[in-house]
């Protein structure tokens, strides 16, 4: 310790060193870069030579994680310039590992100060992302507080090698109309969304069923107006202008509501507006909810076109198939190209016109992040690419209500004599006349008009019975007390499978032979709600001489020959009769209505127009039965006078002006954010959005998780998700718990 003390005393603490001064820092202040003198565009050590033109490959990789949602940059090897092109599948080294992705563009320097990786490999040459399908992904991004590769995973099928081998155009060639040039070997130009084209409307300036073929020239020579033989749009007002404008080469936006029993009914409606857009030149696509609906549109088009006049898009046809067709789309093969949700971001070359069927169904909606709706992904389309679109549907949804209010589309309108003359008659059984006729009708499932209707038609053709649900009796309750009946192990809803077996859990699937109510300890149970295979028992005892056939998602038919038979269908499983069906029954009207939510009635009415439409006219079309007629069984409400009347859109607008009102969507736009309840409120309070954003909250969704509802204008969207994107990428990136972000959820409320 003494040694210690007189070594470190021995130095003198007044010693002056002398300052050395460097030749930067006298004249220059500021602290000199770590990096100066060194050459940052030059590869790595040992890296193989890299291309002379477009060095920089710009890729989005394969990860979902918020915080990686951006392109990184990587050197091309000289050996793979000529196949490294926009659009095209990569490998590449990310973090360690060996990543997906695609190869968006070419430049001539990346990053400053960054050092690059060589560009793995290009898995394929075959370009599968276009320009203006990546603009697309960016704003589909962009409107729901996603992030791109999410997109992407929906946007672009799985590689199917050996597909890409086919030769597609070998017999079939690029539209003369395609003013790009493009072929399936050039590099697509950039392209970024119009700025606030995410919610701003701009404005907005018109066949018979012959099974004849008409004739495109390869997909090159799209056909004539003068042959298609009967104007269906003709007959709505604005149908003549709309398609005229289609086949000027301009880009009209319009909502249709479908008139029912038309010849060829809606599947020739939408194909004449495609015909429509193709005669200019241009490509179409047409979105339709399901398999069922696709079936019947493709039947149509192979008759009128070929098999080889359009494309089918559809994940339920196999991975397979689906690579194929979308290769005909990108490759030019096809002008014309339907399918089902995904298929909005189809990469139809030079798009003219977006068509999609029946956008209030909820198949439209993915189920997956981002969880966008196929109807906002046209919308958005429509506005990068400057293209047409027609929103078309038996009923009319309150967003589409919305793009006529905001003057984004025109209303192309039915007029009342078309209407009497193909809809069918429409029967209220709860009106003052049939009270008087039926003393029973407020205890019977199945009223008098409808029985009455039901066995006259019976003579004439196929009967369709709508219900509620599907299974036997799916809901039960105390035939006492009438509360309802749960399972004691784990308060599940109680169900019957059917007349033979024991009630059991629809949870745990548990089964409660020995059940009594909580209550009351009643130990007989009733139907709370009685599904599709009861409603088959039930009318077979009814009309024992007659088919009785069950038709629901799990048991599906696409199509019933023109015989009597009672066929009996959920909402969106109805299945297509030869000629149309002689009677619709709309039963368990008032169950449908007593759900409460915020959409309720459009929903029910929506699905009780799309019913309807399968009946026949009460007038004979040519070539068709006539005497249709449609028996809504429920009390008077506004969706069953608004179907009595076939007005959809009255109610659409009359719904959508007290939504204004309330300030509920889609008059206005909402998020949800929901996580760990910590993170959640730490999330919101970091937002700061002031009063133009109504915040509600928090809500416990259960012992740790919060969520939050935010209320927000069209004006405001842009900005409000661009903060919820660039937010939940900051928590990300300081490894916080992720939160699920949905934007315009349905279903809430």
């Amino acid at each position: 310790m003494l040694m210690s003390t007189l070594l470190f005393s021995a130095v003198p603490t007044s010693v002056q060193y002398p300052r050395r001064e460097c030749a930067s820092t006298v004249n220059d202040p500021t602290q000199p870069s770590l990096l100066a003198g060194f050459d940052l565009g030059s590869p790595l050590p040992g890296t193989p030579h890299m291309a002379g033109q477009l060095p920089v490959a710009r890729v989005v990789i394969d990860s979902a994680i918020p915080h990686l949602d951006r392109p990184f940059d990587y050197l091309v090897p000289a050996e793979l310039d000529d196949a490294a092109q926009p659009g095209v599948r990569v490998k590449v080294r990310f973090g360690g590992q060996e990543l997906a992705g695609f190869l968006t563009e070419r430049l001539e320097h990346g990053e400053p100060g960054v050092k690059l990786q060589p560009l793995g490999t290009v898995v394929s040459p075959e370009v599968v992302l276009s320009a203006p399908v990546l603009a697309t992904a960016r704003a589909v991004a962009e409107r729901y507080a996603g992030t791109l590769w999410d997109v992407l995973r929906a946007a672009v099928p799985p590689r199917m090698a050996r597909v890409e081998k086919e030769d597609f155009m070998e017999q079939e060639a690029v539209p003369s109309g395609d003013s790009s040039g493009a072929s399936p070997g050039d590099p697509p130009e950039g392209l970024e969304p119009p700025v606030g084209g995410h919610d701003a409307p701009t404005d907005v300036p018109a066949a018979d069923g012959h099974a004849e073929q008409i004739s495109i020239s390869g997909v090159g020579g799209p056909p004539a107006l003068d042959a298609l033989h009967s104007p269906l749009l003709a007959e709505y007002e604005g149908g003549a202008h709309f398609a005229a404008e289609l086949a000027a080469g301009n880009s009209p936006r319009a909502v249709l509501s479908a008139v029912p029993n038309r010849p060829g009914h809606w599947p020739a409606l939408l194909l004449e507006a495609a015909l429509a857009a193709l005669e200019s030149g241009r490509g179409a696509l047409i979105l339709v909810p399901d398999a069922r609906d696709l079936n019947r549109l493709c039947t149509l088009l192979t008759e009128r076109l070929g098999t080889d006049g359009y494309v089918r898009l559809s994940a339920e046809d196999g991975q397979t198939p689906r690579y194929r067709s979308f290769l005909k789309a990108a490759r030019g093969a096809a002008s014309l190209v339907v399918g089902t949700r995904n298929a909005a971001f189809a990469p139809v070359k030079n798009l003219g016109l977006a068509i999609i069927w029946d956008d209030a169904d909820s198949s439209h909606a993915e189920p997956r992040a981002p969880y966008h709706h196929a109807r906002e992904v046209l919308l958005l389309r429509s506005e990068v690419e400057k293209v047409g679109m027609l929103v078309a549907a038996p009923g009319r949804s309150a967003e589409a209500q919305r793009l006529i209010r905001s003057n984004w589309a025109v209303e192309l309108r039915a007029n009342r004599s078309l209407l009497r003359a193909h809809a069918p008659r429409v029967i209220a059984a709860s009106d003052e006349f049939e009270q008087n006729r039926d003393p029973m009708l407020h205890a019977a499932r199945l009223p008098a008009a409808a029985w009455r209707e039901a066995k006259r038609a019976l003579e004439h053709g196929p009967v369709l019975v709508q219900v509620a649900r599907t299974g036997f009796m799916p809901a039960l309750r105390c035939e006492r007390c009438r509360t309802s009946a749960r399972c004691q192990a784990c308060t599940g809803p109680l169900a019957l499978k059917d007349s033979r077996e024991a009630p059991s859990c629809g949870w745990c699937g548990q089964s409660a032979a020995g059940w009594s109510c909580t209550e009351c300890g009643f130990m007989r149970l009733r139907a709370a709600s009685i599904g599709a295979d009861r409603t088959v028992e039930e009318l077979g005892r009814a009309f024992p001489n007659v088919n009785v056939v069950a038709a629901t998602g799990a048991k599906p038919i696409y199509q019933v020959p023109d015989v009597p038979a009672l066929i009996v269908a959920t909402p969106g499983a109805e299945p297509i009769a030869e000629n149309g069906y002689a009677a619709v029954l709309l039963l368990d009207g008032d169950r449908m209505l007593s759900r409460e939510a915020l959409r309720t009635g459009e929903e029910v009415l929506n699905r009780w127009m799309g019913a309807a439409q399968l009946a026949r006219g009460q007038k004979a079309a040519p070539g068709m039965p006539g005497g249709g007629t449609v028996v809504l069984a429920g009390e008077p409400s506004e969706p069953a006078r608004a179907l009595i009347r076939f007005d959809a859109g009255s109610y659409a607008d009359a719904e959508l002006a007290e939504r204004r009102e309330l300030k509920l969507p889609p008059a206005v736009r909402t998020a949800l954010v929901k996580g760990p309840a910590a993170t959640a409120d730490k999330f919101i309070a970091a937002l700061g959005f002031g009063d133009e954003v109504r915040m509600h909250g928090p809500v416990l969704e259960d012992e740790s998780e919060h969520r939050w509802l935010l209320f927000y204008s069209y004006a405001e969207g842009p900005a409000v998700t661009k903060k919820l994107r660039s937010l939940r990428a900051s928590f990300s990136a300081a490894k916080e718990p992720i939160l699920a972000i949905r934007v315009d959820p349905d279903g809430i409320l």
